[in-house]
């Protein structure tokens, strides 16, 4: 398995990412907002959707830019930028629509996401680190660092 295309790897970490995702967010909402698991599995799906979509298109919006700056390269701050956009907009897309779902208020709904955003921030680094260590580093990462 350590000899995955880069599309293939990109594919499986993405459904291996969403799906455990998706497994640990559903009894949470449940539990949290006391609704059904089903409903809130549904909800799961829904924002784990949003999520693929948005980062793609965040992606390419982000990558347009970077492409007509001046400068080249992916400083701290441009990598700042970056998260601080896609969860910005990610924040936009899914309030109203965890708001509605649970029928919260939108302020409980933002508090909502406060906590998914700690969580997933340490998701992911878990995550990213397990998959690297199961399927071995992408092609991107084995070549040797220039001065």
């Amino acid at each position: 398995m350590r000899n995955l295309t880069p599309r293939t790897r990109r594919v499986l970490q993405a459904i291996l990412y969403e799906g455990i995702a998706v497994a640990v967010v559903t009894p949470t909402l449940a539990f949290i907002f006391d609704e059904n698991a089903v409903s809130t599995f549904f909800l799961s799906l829904t924002m784990s959707t949003i999520a693929l979509v948005w980062n793609y298109l965040w992606n390419t919006l982000f990558e347009w830019w970077e492409s007509k700056q001046a400068r080249g390269g992916r400083s701290a701050r441009r990598r700042f930028a970056h998260g601080v956009g896609f969860e910005g907009g990610l924040t936009i897309l899914l309030v109203p629509v965890v708001a509605l779902w649970l029928d919260i208020p939108f302020l409980q709904a933002f508090v909502a996401n406060l906590g998914f955003l700690v969580f997933f921030f340490l998701y992911t680094i878990t995550f990213t680190w397990s998959f690297d260590r199961i399927f071995g580093l992408p092609q991107s990462a084995l070549r040797e660092e220039s001065n």
